[in-house]
């Protein structure tokens, strides 16, 4: 079922972001196959099991997927593949594509499936077949100390003076026009580059997907800071496949459900999204 996005102020605080959550103390949950039963008898599942291998496109954002010091990919979004890839019984194949072309890169055969921190809308929904939510992510905001000191509301950024960056082609950047219909959005291809505008003052705030804007704050203080706690949107983030492979979605859609009642999405979201303890894997 497609969901519509909407916009609403969180009552989380930043600080569990970047708290160490209790069931991630023993690190990440580990990959089992105990959800395959899900998986079998599907066409599209048998179709990639011929092959051997599912090929997974997705973008690098902090922590979604990110390039380790040993070249490896690693991330929430790359822990849910592995662990689909393990149900199956294949490899996975990561393809890394630029986020504004991940579509296209999809409907052309570049790749099997986008797991990549997609949230569902329904523009996409007209291109892409999604599954269920798997997750629900929401975006968030930091300022620049030197060139928006003290503000704390969504109505202070929204002003023609305001300059918000974003990444380009992301749901981040609906969500800043929607947020912020007065201000000048500004889209840059390198999520780095949005980070860069903020720290050095050209720019006055970014919004990105939580818990990126937080993790950019403590990073920087005496740059950056989080004018407003939480997250700004709620938005369900679904795995997408080319409309022809649809068939596929009533076994994803189960295998997302049980790992649901297993708590393993869970608890591998709290392991990269409310501590830092894979922070070691990028130094």
């Amino acid at each position: 079922m497609i969901r519509r996005m909407f916009l609403t102020l969180a009552v989380l605080a930043v600080a569990l972001w970047m708290a160490p959550a209790a069931s991630a103390q023993m690190g990440p949950p580990p990959v089992n196959e105990a959800d395959a039963p899900f998986l079998k008898g599907n066409p599209w599942v048998e179709r990639i099991q011929a092959k051997g291998v599912l090929r997974v496109g997705f973008d690098t954002f902090r922590p979604w997927a990110m390039k380790a010091k040993d070249g490896r990919f690693v991330g929430f979004e790359i822990a849910v593949a592995e662990a689909l890839a393990a149900d199956m019984g294949v490899a996975p194949e990561f393809v890394p594509t630029a986020w504004d072309g991940i579509i296209p890169a999809l409907l052309t055969g570049n790749f099997d499936i986008i797991i990549g921190g997609m949230g569902i809308t329904e523009e996409r929904a007209k291109r892409v077949a999604f599954t269920e939510p798997y997750i629900y992510s929401g975006m968030a905001i930091c300022a620049s100390r030197t060139s928006a000191p003290g503000l704390s509301t969504v109505a202070d950024f929204n002003k023609k003076d305001m300059t918000i960056v974003v990444k380009s082609g992301t749901t981040a950047a609906l969500a800043a026009k929607e947020l912020f219909p007065e201000a000048n959005i500004k889209e840059f291809d390198d999520e780095g580059q949005t980070a860069q505008e903020v720290r050095s003052g050209r720019a006055q705030a970014l919004v990105a997907s939580a818990p990126y804007p937080a993790e950019l704050a403590l990073q920087n203080p005496n740059e950056i800071y989080v004018p407003i706690s939480g997250t700004l949107t709620k938005e369900p983030n679904g795995m997408g496949l080319a409309p022809g492979d649809k068939d596929a979605l009533p076994a994803l859609n189960a295998w997302i459900e049980a790992r649901h009642k297993s708590q393993w999405l869970e608890k591998t979201w709290s392991y990269w999204f409310e501590s830092l303890q894979w922070e070691p894997l990028l130094q």
